[in-house]
């Protein structure tokens, strides 16, 4: 998964007009480091889709704009519009996060 470091990589990334997959995360974050335990198993699952992460702490104002108000949060874009966002509240398990993709893609 690749980390998107500014803002205007953030931008061309989404505008695509193939579906991208971003999770939102942090250094600090108990719930992130849980997630990455069984993140690896669906990224392989879902690698004909791009994955970006990008950290909440070191890009705040896209975290804003996109209303990620927890993480991991887990959204979907495509022509640099928002599709899909699974927030934080149900993205605990692998089950909730495959459940999302299966709906959202």
């Amino acid at each position: 998964m690749e980390q998107i470091k500014t803002e205007e990589a953030f931008n061309n990334i989404i505008a695509g007009d193939q579906p991208v997959i971003i999770k939102f995360e942090a250094d600090w974050c108990p719930d992130c480091k849980r997630m990455d335990m069984f993140i690896g198993d669906i990224l392989e699952e879902y690698q004909n889709y791009p994955w970006y992460n990008v950290n909440r702490d070191v890009l705040p104002d896209i975290g804003s704009k996109y209303e990620v108000m927890g993480i991991p949060s887990i959204l979907i874009f495509q022509n640099g519009e928002k599709q899909a966002h699974l927030h934080s509240a149900n993205a605990k398990t692998p089950e909730e996060v495959q459940e999302f993709l299966q709906s959202s893609l």
